[in-house]
């Protein structure tokens, strides 16, 4: 299991963009490097839905607050 290091402000963003990359994909299927919007925006939703993100956990960041 992934260690939750992405905070609630990161965390509404990372939602919110991956849905409108998503959203973006769909809306313009015709462009040539349209499935980048969905890997993007995959990712973005899935680093926000799991509240953990791979590249900060390798890093060394947290957006978390800390728990008592």
């Amino acid at each position: 299991m992934l260690k939750k290091n992405v905070g609630s402000l990161d965390r509404i963003i990372r939602i919110a963009l991956g849905i409108a990359l998503i959203a973006g994909f769909f809306l313009n299927s015709g462009a040539s490097f349209g499935w980048l919007y969905l890997v993007a925006g995959s990712i973005a939703l899935a680093t926000g839905v799991m509240s953990s993100c791979a590249l900060y956990s390798i890093i060394g960041i947290s957006t978390r607050k800390l728990e008592k």
